[in-house]
């Protein structure tokens, strides 16, 4: 299976998955105009990579400094794909970056984390320094 490599914009993320290494990055800010057009090919990778074997360990980065309501639904959307795989054999943990002053950006990984109880959450505070 290919990478999966699409640089940030000014209004979506970094993308940069390896499944060689069963790493998954997401970062920057997600406010795309279109939201579901933007990350249904991450989506559909994100669906093949899950089937493509069920017994491994997934670590899942995810760092945005801003997001909207519809991305939010997507980053749904792809937790309900891994929070399946989760039960399917796969170890997966979600390392959930948020900066020291973006309370908002907990709340939502505090959220997430209580909605998907096969997932490891792991809520990381960061500041600038880091």
């Amino acid at each position: 299976m290919e990478k999966l490599i699409i640089e940030a914009t000014k209004s979506s993320p970094e993308i940069n998955f390896d499944p060689d290494d069963n790493h998954l990055n997401i970062r920057g800010e997600s406010y795309p105009e279109n939201a579901a057009a933007f990350y249904q090919p991450i989506l559909d990778w994100i669906q093949k990579f899950l089937v493509t074997d069920n017994d491994r360990n997934i670590i899942v980065d995810i760092e945005l400094l801003y997001f909207n309501s519809s991305s939010s639904k997507v980053l749904s959307d792809i937790f309900d794909q891994m929070e399946i795989a989760a039960g399917n054999e796969s170890s997966i943990t979600i390392n959930w970056r948020y900066h020291c002053e973006n309370d908002m950006s907990l709340e939502y990984g505090e959220e997430f984390q209580e909605d998907y109880e096969k997932l490891n959450f792991k809520l990381i505070e960061f500041d600038d320094a880091d």
